[in-house]
């Protein structure tokens, strides 16, 4: 199995719907599978992933991304973003400022 160059840590925390924090995996459902499609059509199976982790403690702004080891983090991300994201950050390097989680 070959490194890639970046992994897509894709936030699928699923809390009750009762939960005053809300949840990644109830605002983007299928998420992850959605990054899967993009980066295969873009042809950047060999150099990046999308993993579903559990929660990244980013609820609140969620649905969460996180590309590593880049270390930039995407809040409120959309079925939408996820062809900008590929084509922006995963083929060209240069993270979606728009999306970039902000503050700490």
């Amino acid at each position: 199995m070959s490194l890639r160059e970046r992994y897509l840590l894709v936030c699928g925390n699923v809390r009750p719907e009762d939960d005053p924090r809300g949840c990644c995996g109830r605002r983007c459902p299928g998420l992850r599978e959605k990054f899967k499609e993009a980066i295969e059509r873009a042809g950047l199976k060999a150099t990046a992933r999308a993993l579903q982790s559990s929660c990244l403690d980013e609820c609140a702004t969620g649905p969460t991304v996180c590309v590593m080891p880049d270390n930039v983090w995407y809040a409120g991300v959309t079925d939408g973003d996820v062809d900008e994201i590929v084509a922006s950050h995963l083929k060209d390097g240069r993270p979606v400022a728009r999306l970039v989680r902000r503050g700490g």
